[in-house]
């Protein structure tokens, strides 16, 4: 078997719902696409969402696939799996995104052509988990509203923006427990955007709001700040900004682990290859994995859903990234049933073109 084309496109997504974090406004999307077609006709599907969260822009990432996807792949043999996506890691450092919709659909290809979805390629360790779904930085009614709208839809895990400005966040999160009662689960994620000081203040509300776990309160390189928490403190704390690749991984846990959580987003990482590299480090050091996501196409959450299931590590899901698409050029991949997601049964990644 050999992949004889390498088909890439992008699509320009608007949101139902734009939203604000800590330093941008969001209301649609760049995605990009692979299609990669074997001699045995079987068709493996990936798809890139680059960000600035690592340097990547839309035009590099279409670059990388145009030149690279087709140089790296097409005339290979996709069931040499471990040698392809090690070159794709070598050749493609610097776009993520590309790589990461190339490493997925290599190892959609691989499942199909075997007959099995992508998990047992591993072994399956989980079968549905709640995903959080996100509000956005909004003022508190329709952070209320907004609460309301996902309950009704089943969820029981939100995540919450902030790190605008403290005291109106802990304003909102006040509000918003009061509102919700015990029985529903409160993620933060602050985007970088707190001090030292109103990192130690959330931690102390966080305990009275029963907050599940912060994400990201300091800016990236504030790993030696980050290790003075106690230890209490840091396993409540998720890496995301300080955690994109496994040599950041191996840096974070060569110490004391400021982080007890690791965010894994295949568009930081590269792919399932990588994101499975790091959960394999933070299940080895006791440290939990929560699979997180930007705006994306079911193919690459699937995708990330794959690799959570597969890893003993996971703890937690914060995939809801297709959910605020307008339109997808995909389906399939998952089921959603009262704010779990469940994995179909089908072969590979179980997507498909629509």
């Amino acid at each position: 078997m050999k992949i004889v084309r390498v088909e890439t496109f992008v699509q320009d997504l608007p949101l139902t719902h734009p939203y604000a974090i800590a330093f941008k406004r969001v209301e649609r999307v760049q995605l990009h696409f692979v299609r990669l077609v074997s001699s045995s006709a079987h068709v493996g599907l990936g798809s890139g969402a680059p960000t600035d969260i690592t340097g990547e822009s839309s035009q590099n990432c279409a670059r990388a696939l145009s030149d690279m996807g087709h140089d790296l792949l097409t005339g290979k043999d996709p069931r040499r799996l471990e040698a392809l996506t090690r070159a794709l890691r070598h050749h493609m450092l610097d776009a993520p995104a590309a790589r990461a919709a190339l490493d997925m659909a290599l190892h959609d290809l691989m499942a199909r052509s075997l007959g099995i979805p992508v998990v047992d390629l591993f072994g399956r360790r989980h079968t549905a988990m709640a995903t959080s779904v996100t509000i956005g930085i909004l003022p508190l009614e329709e952070t209320l509203r907004e609460a309301e709208q996902h309950i009704t839809r089943g969820f029981r895990v939100l995540k919450v923006k902030i790190g605008r400005h403290y005291e109106q966040d802990v304003d909102r999160l006040r509000a918003l427990r009061a509102h919700l009662g015990e029985g529903i689960r409160i993620r933060v994620d602050a985007n970088q955007g707190y001090t030292l000081a109103e990192t130690q203040a959330l931690m102390r509300t966080a305990r009275v709001l029963q907050i599940e776990l912060i994400e990201q309160p300091l800016p990236a390189d504030s790993i030696k700040e980050m290790r003075v928490f106690p230890e209490s403190v840091r396993s409540l704390m998720a890496a995301d900004e300080s955690l994109h690749t496994e040599a950041d991984a191996l840096k974070l846990l060569r110490e004391v682990s400021p982080f007890g959580i690791f965010n894994i987003k295949l568009m930081k990482c590269g792919g399932i290859s990588s994101g499975r590299a790091i959960a394999r480090l933070a299940s080895l050091a006791h440290v939990s994995c929560m699979w997180g996501c930007m705006d994306e196409s079911v193919i690459s959450i699937a995708a990330a859903l794959h690799a959570a299931y597969a890893s003993r590590a996971t703890r937690y899901l914060d995939l809801d990234g297709s959910f605020d698409l307008a339109r997808d050029v995909a389906t399939g991949g998952f089921r959603l049933h009262e704010g779990r997601l469940h994995l179909v049964d089908e072969p590979g990644l179980g997507v498909r073109l629509d």
